[in-house]
């Protein structure tokens, strides 16, 4: 609980900063990351919400596990879409600037958003129609243990979600290693403004990172399973480093990789953290000195 009130005060004083100035809201780099922090917390808050209550109830009514696994389950689908969606912003800006203001715009930043949504949703839908058709009358009126595998158990949400993952996360860790190799080349093509390049590397890089953490979350259930049949004993003490490896540590790179890393989001979050935040409206001279 106090990882997650420590990760929410972070997340909620990003999206503030966001929200008060408005020229974040003209970058879809700004708005793609905001809504990766927004996911991120609403994910976190789920998944904690499930950790704690699975301890202090064990069991739950079916129908209000089902919302809240459907909604952990689209959050956590997103992630790594957003990252190649993000990776994707950065190879244009680095290997197309001629290009830039007209290819990535707030509308079709939007469009981007709402599309990672629908496809996102259709895992939990697909598991949801199944599960109806499969389960006998009256399985979401009783009370069980809200984990996904024994929620969405029929044999065959197991291999459409198998499929439908090695498809996903195939195509996302292609964006990213064609967007990285596009950028290395320029940055050995490139003559001046080296810094910009480097900065867009490691971003990707690092976005590379964040993809095998959330892989994490697809790999470690299996691996929990047969670690609690060897282990019993042992059972709430792995489910705990689970938790952490899988949602709590990959949570801490979003902020590092804008918060942090970007100098012009880094100093507005600075000054709104010490109580210094300015009004939404920044100055001209301002802006040139940011540009």
């Amino acid at each position: 609980m106090l990882v997650w009130l420590a990760l929410s005060f972070i997340n909620g004083s990003m999206v503030h900063t966001f929200l008060r100035h408005s020229l974040f809201f003209e970058d879809p780099r700004y708005i793609m990351f905001i809504y990766m922090v927004v996911n991120d917390a609403l994910l976190l808050t789920l998944v904690t919400t499930l950790y704690v209550v699975s301890y202090i109830f064990f069991k739950i009514h079916a129908s209000i596990c089902c919302l809240l696994v459907m909604t952990a389950v689209l959050t956590t689908r997103s992630t790594p879409l957003i990252l190649a969606g993000m990776s994707l912003e950065r190879y244009i800006s680095i290997c197309f600037p001629l290009h830039y203001g007209h290819m990535c715009t707030v509308p079709r930043t939007i469009v981007l958003i709402i599309f990672i949504l629908a496809l996102t949703a259709i895992v939990p839908l697909t598991d949801l129609f199944i599960t109806l058709a499969k389960e006998r009358p009256g399985f979401f009126y009783i009370s069980i243990f809200c984990d996904q595998s024994l929620l969405f158990r029929h044999s065959s949400i197991y291999t459409k979600n198998l499929v439908f993952d090695s498809l996903y996360f195939s195509f996302v860790a292609l964006t990213l290693l064609y967007t990285y190799c596009k950028i290395m080349l320029a940055a050995r093509a490139a003559s001046s403004d080296l810094v910009s390049v480097k900065k867009a590397r490691n971003t990707v890089a690092l976005h590379g990172v964040q993809l095998l953490l959330c892989m994490l979350a697809f790999v470690v259930p299996s691996m929990q399973a047969q670690l609690i049949a060897l282990f019993p004993l042992y059972s709430l003490e792995i489910r705990y480093v689970n938790f952490l490896l899988v949602y709590i540590i990959p949570r801490f790179l979003s902020p590092m990789i804008y918060g942090f890393r970007d100098e012009k989001f880094r100093k507005y979050w600075a000054r709104h953290l010490t109580c210094r935040g300015g009004t939404s409206r920044v100055r001209p001279s301002v802006l040139l000195k940011i540009k």
